[in-house]
């Protein structure tokens, strides 16, 4: 047996947590970041008007994050366009948000006092129904015995024949290994809400037949009157979880 040789050099990897947390511990980086969680791709120059800073220093911050495997670039022919990595990238980002502390942010106008109403009740998360609606599914699928507990969601007998049902036979996990079922923890009132490939194929489902419509400048969704009667008649959900509360969500304290 090859003695150790302690003042040989030596080298092993180890997750660097730290460096995940330096590229997001910038609040331009995070805005960008949760930016894209509406699943597209944007030009530095979008993203430089939303987070409005100069271009250059947008350019700045996407070079850090795709370096660093949050982002992933693409060229549509003279233009850059940047997305999440992946769901994977998607899911860490909403359950980091949900684990943050809350910030107080001015609220200038009626207009955005409803936007962000509009987006605690009902939002993408990458590629899944998130917000309070979100989790009012994931809740009422666990009731209804569609989803269970067992280290973590999965889906039941019941659950895959209630998705037969609806027509949704691609909720599988996918080539690309993708997890059947997984949660996010939903930023806005702490809850899980589904997430994963079964997530996904609910969410383009509903989009698909009009259960939910979607800007294409926003994150937000909005419940149609065809979608709250097949929300009420498929998985028993209240009103309440149908329409934008009148307040926002409480700071955690």
């Amino acid at each position: 047996m090859k003695r150790w040789d302690a003042d040989q050099e030596s080298a092993a990897e180890t997750p660097d947590l730290a460096a995940l947390a330096a590229l997001l511990a910038d609040r331009t980086r995070a805005a960008i970041c949760m930016a894209l969680l509406d699943g597209g791709a944007w030009t530095a120059g979008e993203l430089a008007e939303y987070a409005a800073v100069a271009p250059s220093t947008t350019t700045e911050h996407l070079n850090l994050l795709v370096s660093g495997g949050l982002l992933a670039e693409e060229r549509r022919g003279r233009r850059r366009y940047v997305r999440l990595a992946g769901p994977e990238t998607a899911e860490t980002l909403e359950n980091l948000a949900g684990l943050a502390p809350y910030r107080r942010v001015p609220v200038r106008s009626l207009a955005e006092a409803n936007h962000r109403r509009a987006l605690h009740h009902a939002r993408t998360c990458y590629d899944h129904i998130a917000g309070a609606l979100g989790v009012a599914i994931a809740a009422a699928m666990t009731e209804r015995g569609l989803l269970a507990r067992d280290y973590g969601l999965v889906l039941t007998v019941s659950g895959a024949n209630w998705l037969t049902a609806l027509g949704i036979s691609d909720a599988g996990p996918s080539v690309a290994r993708r997890a059947h079922v997984r949660t996010c923890l939903d930023w806005t009132v702490r809850r899980q809400h589904l997430s994963g490939a079964v997530g996904a194929a609910l969410y383009r489902h509903a989009l698909e037949h009009d259960w939910v419509s979607k800007a294409l400048t926003t994150r937000v969704l909005t419940v149609t009157a065809t979608g709250r009667r097949a929300f009420r008649d498929r998985l028993g959900l209240p009103d309440e979880a149908l329409y934008p509360s009148l307040a926002l969500s409480p700071p955690r304290t």
